[in-house]
């Protein structure tokens, strides 16, 4: 019998909560105890003491300097090491130097790129492009990305994000309230600023309309200034939130509401469908290839506050076309169910390894084809 094929995963840790460490910490939860697979977490944020943690640019640095030694402990006797990563300084900072670190080692290297902003990445950075030739094979998580390192000669495939459908709990909401709900980082590419000018809109016609913003981010400030300048009413900004507390948010509203300017497969669109919450949102990047509109959602143009606010009364407006929709994005979640997950990762960790009989090869079903738009009202944003 062959030995256990080994990976180490290169990922933040979940002190940095974002799509990233979630999805990264689902593949190493639901891969614990595979007979013929180890997964080993090597962490880009190290563990500093709380002195230190406040200290930003020399926490970073300690970080830089540290991570070399940590990886390569981690990947003693390892086979492949699995490296997730999002565009720009982050990329520089350990993305880059874990795939020389790899290569120098002789593993083989596994890039999952996740940032929406890859457009404008690889534009812009010539070298950037060079350096997608370390990885052995370069994953992402929709065929947005797929298509966008296409362009620049670069072949990719995609993997989905996991649904973690146990927390989760499916709820028809045969009559909607207006109650809103957005949980994006409060980053200016996420653009959380036209949800609350939407909401304004939304409260006029519903004086009695609620929005809850969880999660936090460099704008926060900024968006609840906004907030207060809108004189908007019921509006509630819970700042960092449990995976637990999410789900529970999830239930608590009746419909969802997002407005990025850049996106690439955004896990709140799964959660969304596992909850039965009727989604809104702008059409940036990945989404229309995730998203059909009219049918699983409904999309508007980026930074169009009108239509993201017409698109949710209407939905209001519609409950029996709202609820239609929210089962039919229940319907696609199985897609991104760990059953449909599992035997595209153990197909791709054999053939880089150069093995071919670890358990699910084959088994791949209609998953393992990159996904495309399903939009078919809306284009996709440019950048």
């Amino acid at each position: 019998m062959q030995r256990p094929l080994r990976v180490v995963l290169v990922a933040p840790s979940m002190e940095i909560v974002g799509g990233q460490s979630v999805q990264a910490h689902r593949l190493i939860e639901n891969f614990a105890g595979e007979p013929n697979l180890s997964v080993v977490f090597c962490a880009v944020d190290a563990k500093e003491p709380a002195v230190i943690r406040r200290l930003k640019y020399i926490r970073t640095l300690l970080n830089f300097l540290t991570f070399p030694l940590r990886l390569a402990m981690a990947a003693r006797g390892s086979d492949i090491i699995h490296i997730f990563t999002p565009a720009y300084t982050s990329y520089f900072l350990w993305t880059l130097p874990a795939m020389i670190a790899g290569r120098l080692m002789g593993k083989k290297i596994v890039l999952n790129y996740r940032d929406g902003r890859a457009v404008d990445h690889l534009r812009e950075s010539r070298f950037v492009v060079r350096t997608l030739r370390l990885p052995h094979r370069i994953v992402t998580p929709s065929g947005y990305l797929v298509d966008v390192f296409a362009r620049y000669g670069v072949k990719a495939e995609s993997i989905p994000n996991i649904l973690d459908d146990l927390h989760f709990r499916y709820r028809e909401r045969v009559s909607l309230r207006p109650a809103f709900f957005t949980n994006r980082g409060m980053e200016p590419l996420y653009n959380v600023g036209c949800v609350l000018r939407a909401f304004a809109l939304i409260q006029k016609r519903y004086p009695e309309a609620s929005l809850t913003l969880a999660h936090d981010g460099p704008c926060r400030r900024e968006l609840e200034e906004l907030s207060r300048t809108l004189e908007l009413r019921n509006v509630v900004f819970t700042g960092k939130v449990s995976q637990e507390r999410m789900a529970a948010l999830y239930d608590a509203a009746d419909i969802y509401m997002m407005s990025p300017n850049l996106d690439n497969m955004p896990g709140t669109v799964l959660e969304c469908y596992a909850s039965g919450i009727p989604l809104v949102s702008t059409n940036a990047g990945g989404i229309p290839y995730i998203v059909e509109n009219e049918v699983t959602g409904l999309l508007v143009d980026c930074d169009d506050a009108e239509g993201l606010a017409g698109a949710a009364m209407r939905l209001l407006e519609n409950p029996e076309f709202a609820l239609a929709m929210a089962r039919a994005g229940h319907a696609e979640a199985r897609r991104y169910l760990w059953t449909a997950i599992r035997p595209q990762w153990l197909r791709v960790y054999s053939d880089v390894a150069g093995r071919e009989s670890l358990p699910g090869r084959g088994d791949r079903e209609s998953y393992g084809t990159p996904l495309r738009p399903l939009a078919t009202g809306a284009k996709p944003a440019r950048g």
